[in-house]
């Protein structure tokens, strides 16, 4: 038995019109002397994420095979080749500059054998401070020999804004000198505009002709922190991208001496100037921000470091857009494909750190999001903008495959006009809000909140302001060139009453982040395992939004009043 067809419903913007045929005007005719039949019609359904592919995807990524896909190193090379063979299955045009490949050429620095050394030089004699006891220090990326002596002032917190009346520099002349300055300062501020400037620290002080930047550890930090724990994190490897033309893009070659400081063995440093440390840790301790001013000491820095090219890609594909006009803009989903590679504590159960939500997680999304495009567009239902979707390599090393992506960008980049970022999903319990960093500055957090509220879920501001999660994913490097950017995190609602999430976020962040733990059977045991389920809600919600943005005939804006649009696109005519 065949089925009658049924006439088809076209979308409200499909102004096609229909002609009757004779047949049909007899059957209409027919039906004024019947009883009306049911109007059989069909709608179109959009695609929905499968939590199985969600799954796939994200235990291939962070399985052992891949040894914790460290930037340059074999297992990522296995992630970028696997990530590649999804999008040329899924049909998607390569979108790099080598197919689906755009790699990147690093340049990495360790320190050498020889151990780095500081002195200060003071009034009362030369205070030799010890490697690892006293401060700490990492490579340079643009000198082999890093040598500096120089006069030091101190800065406050290093901190600078106009928009909050803020300049910690005021009354001093650093130029030529070495700038001391305390850990923190952007606290009472809103957090994403917190966690900017608490990342231009350097560059305020490269402005004002700096050559060294000393970072005191106060005893705020020592009781969140102790600094004989601090120290064990710094003196890592170092890594900065080259140009196509071979130049490292070091900003802040400058600054040819830097540390990070123990308090204690800096109390030398203030003897004989106008305040003391004492005084300064009084006058923070009343919530006010010490003056900057001259030390009567200099300081000696030296380190030597060793450097090393290696290569890594970002996996780069596109959907295009169905609107001849529109689909000369692009939104661009970004999810880093990198982790931290193997574990240095070898007494652990696991030497890999596989990084099965950091960011396996968000990889495999994005990977499901691209299937849902490709599927729209097969069933006459694609995006009017074009579609990037950037799988990014070197995040953990400072978002640098995202940063040349947005310096080198394979798309004119003023036509990109949103950036929805993919990173450490915590798909440990059943998420009922999410949070959207940046979303309160352009009009993408009113997408965010009705895409979000498609599935019930509510959208909650940022919870943990102090951990400054805005500057630490791909998004910002992209913000930093004028483009509205949201990146979405699960929040702190569960849908399970008997589970808190915020509980289950802060053991996750605060025991198994970038630790190998953070492995599928040891989220298993800890956590019951990953909700693939909610995985698919998850990625339901990143396509929702990217659909609306690539159809909406006005493309994202900032808001009259944000920060971000007034520091990075401040020549930029504001919607209301």
């Amino acid at each position: 038995m065949t089925q009658t067809p049924r006439l088809q419903r076209l979308p409200a913007s499909n102004h096609a019109k229909f002609t009757l045929s004779s047949a049909a005007l007899l059957a209409l005719a027919l039906s004024a002397c019947s009883p009306a039949p049911v109007e059989q019609t069909s709608t179109y359904t959009p695609p929905q994420a499968n939590e199985n592919a969600v799954k796939a995807h994200l235990e291939f990524l962070a399985s052992d095979l891949l040894e914790g896909r460290d930037t340059g190193a074999r297992g990522h090379e296995i992630a970028s080749a696997y990530i590649a063979g999804q999008f040329t299955a899924l049909g998607l045009q390569p979108a790099g500059t080598d197919g689906y490949y755009q790699r990147i050429t690093f340049r990495s620095a360790r320190l050498t054998e020889t151990q780095p050394t500081f002195v200060l030089h003071t009034d009362s004699g030369d205070h030799t401070l010890e490697y690892r006891k006293h401060f700490s220090t990492g490579a340079s990326v643009s000198h082999e020999l890093a040598e500096v002596s120089a006069p030091l002032v101190f800065a406050g917190y290093g901190v600078v804004s106009e928009a909050f009346g803020i300049d910690d520099y005021a009354g001093v002349d650093v130029n030529g000198k070495i700038v001391i300055t305390l850990s923190g300062g952007t606290e009472g501020l809103p957090s994403e505009e917190a966690a900017h400037l608490g990342a231009q620290k350097s560059r305020n002080a490269v402005e004002r002709g700096a050559v060294g930047v000393i970072t005191l550890h106060t005893p705020a930090m020592e009781e969140i922190r102790p600094f004989e724990r601090s120290v064990l994190f710094g003196g890592g490897p170092r890594m900065r991208w080259l140009s196509p033309e071979g130049q490292v893009t070091e900003e802040f070659s400058q600054i040819v001496g830097s540390a990070y400081v123990d308090y204690r063995a800096a109390e030398p440093a203030f003897e004989n100037s106008p305040y003391s440390l004492e005084d300064i840790f009084a006058v923070l301790e009343a919530g006010e921000r010490p003056a900057a001013f001259e030390l009567s000491a200099s300081a000696s820095l030296m380190r030597e470091s060793r450097f090393e090219e290696i290569t890594s890609p970002n996996v780069i594909a596109m959907i295009e857009g169905s609107d001849p006009d529109l689909k000369h803009e692009y939104v661009i989903y970004t999810a880093h494909s990198d982790h931290v590679g193997l574990a240095r504590d070898f007494s652990s159960t696991s030497a890999v750190n596989n990084g099965a939500l950091d960011n396996a997680a968000g990889v495999a999304v994005l990977i499901e999001t691209a299937r849902m495009y490709a599927e729209a567009a097969a069933a006459g239902h694609g995006p009017r903008r074009s579609i990037l979707f950037a799988a990014v390599t070197a995040e953990e090393r400072g978002l640098l495959g995202a940063d040349y992506f947005a310096h080198h960008p394979t798309v004119p980049l003023e036509q990109i006009v949103a950036n929805v970022n993919l990173d450490m999903p915590v798909l440990l319990y059943p998420f009922a809000d999410v949070v959207a960093f940046g979303a309160d500055h352009s009009s993408l957090g009113a997408v965010v909140a009705r895409a979000a509220g498609q599935f019930d879920i509510a959208l909650s501001p940022d919870p943990m302001p102090e951990q400054a999660i805005f500057t630490r994913s791909d998004h910002y490097t992209l913000v930093r060139q004028g483009v509205p950017a949201v990146f979405l995190m699960t929040g702190f609602t569960s849908q399970d009453p008997d589970q808190d999430g915020g509980e289950v976020w802060g053991e996750f962040f605060a025991n198994h982040y970038h630790r190998p733990s953070d492995d599928l059977p040891s989220l298993m045991e800890n956590f019951g395992g990953i909700r693939y389920d909610f995985g698919a809600l998850f990625t339901d919600i990143n396509f929702a939004i990217g659909m609306e943005i690539a159809n909406d005939d006005q493309a994202p804006y900032w808001l009259s009043d944000s920060y971000f649009g007034k520091i990075f696109r401040g020549d930029a005519t504001f919607a209301n």
